[in-house]
């Protein structure tokens, strides 16, 4: 096994054990919320998607900052920084008093995460070119392990101790082994690159985004995927409790909803990746894009958790295929020297999707109900759909883009 083959399998765990810490709490984030003394239903609603999101706009704002230290100190470093940061402030959600510190804690975890930003620039640099759309495929593929088993756990701990917090601190030992598993076993090529004028600040990067014309449109494609993957989640318990009624098994349930999208990912996101390298990252990001909207549009119309769950299947065949085609597109636009910056940038258009995403969500859900949220993701999926086709070109200059 080669070197970047090593690095790539340790990252893919790294990210599989990050990616679990981060969803362990998606099932019962809202009935943690309701046990903080949050009524009635609308306003749950609400703070869970203000509550979901709000890491989210810290971190778009401080991605560029650590993409750019990436690229002068190392992608590793800050891999490490990012991990231990995350398991201090998770073990911090599991003592909060009241909705307003939970709030304060999700926005500190933002802050100084800037995982994304490290382990994609850590993998796009060490991996060749050639391969770069298979690598980012099979990070997309440790992510969606991890948003597979987390929920599952998350749920089935959450209703086996009947203690939401407890669930925290056990996720946060998660994060403190991603951090070993990286501080031991990963080996960083790196030359810092003293020519490259870092662009650390959000505004900066946002300048950045708006005079080059590649990035751009990708920028856009980044922030309405990402929109689309999270603007569901916070009402997914939810509307499984609609379901479902209030029964002993709910955050069992949810997770499993959570999680057979994560199942189906797994399943085709090595697949999509790995095509995408050969028939052209457009092509996938344009089919992956119509599958999403073709199985969030009728999720508004499920009667029943079989039907719901079986829906969510259908999204997570395709979902997986968005953000590495999506990455492998950009990662082509800039050499080598320049990706810690440039996915630091393209992490701020991911952190603000999440963000824009459960808070739109939960909005829509306050004010017009469950159904509402699925059928507007699915317009903004199908938006999308058209931007990519009208604004990203499916040839240009330089770089090899397909």
């Amino acid at each position: 096994m080669g070197s970047w083959q090593r690095t790539l399998w340790l990252m893919v765990t790294v990210q599989a054990l990050m990616s679990f810490a981060f969803s362990v709490s998606g099932p019962f984030l809202p009935l943690y919320i309701i046990q903080l003394g949050v009524k009635p239903i609308a306003a749950v609603s609400a703070w869970a998607g203000v509550v979901a999101s709000v890491n989210f706009l810290a971190a778009a704002i401080f991605s560029p900052f650590w993409g750019s230290l990436a690229d002068r100190t190392g992608r590793k470093a800050m891999v490490v920084r990012s991990c231990l940061a995350i398991a201090v402030f998770t073990a911090l959600m599991g003592i909060v008093q009241n909705v307003w510190q939970l709030f304060g804690a999700r926005a500190l975890m933002g802050v100084f995460s800037g995982f994304s930003a490290a382990a994609i620039a850590m993998v796009g640099t060490q991996v060749p070119e050639e391969r770069l759309g298979f690598a980012l495929g099979w990070m997309t593929t440790g992510q969606l392990v991890g948003g597979l088993c987390g929920p599952l756990f998350g749920g089935l701990l959450a209703d086996h101790l009947r203690d939401y917090r407890q669930v925290f601190f056990a996720t946060s030992l998660f994060s403190l082994a991603a951090a070993l598993v990286a501080i031991l076993f990963i080996r960083e090529q790196f030359k810092p690159e003293r020519n490259v004028k870092p662009r650390a600040s959000f505004f900066a990067s946002l300048h950045e985004v708006a005079t080059h014309p590649r990035l751009a449109p990708m920028f856009v494609v980044v922030l309405l995927a990402q929109v689309v993957a999270f603007g569901v989640q916070p009402i997914v318990p939810l509307f499984v409790r609609q379901l479902v009624g209030d029964v002993p098994w709910l955050a069992t349930a949810a997770g499993v909803a959570f999680a057979i999208t994560g199942l189906a990912d797994l399943i085709a996101s090595p697949f999509l990746g790995k095509r995408s390298d050969r028939v052209g990252y457009r092509r996938i990001l344009l089919v992956a894009l119509a599958g999403v909207a073709a199985f969030t549009i009728p999720q508004a119309f499920a009667r029943s958790i079989a039907t719901f769950i079986a829906l969510r299947f259908g999204v997570g065949l395709f979902l997986g295929g968005v953000l590495p085609t999506a990455n492998a597109l950009i990662g082509r636009i800039f050499p080598l020297e320049r990706r810690g910056q440039v996915f630091g940038i393209t992490s701020s258009a991911t952190f603000l999707g999440m963000f824009c995403g459960p808070l739109l969500g939960g909005a829509i859900a306050a004010h017009f109900g469950f159904e509402a949220v699925f059928l507007t993701i699915g317009a903004i999926t199908l938006a999308n759909l058209l931007w990519v086709s009208f604004s990203v070109r499916p040839r240009a200059e330089g770089a090899p883009i397909r």
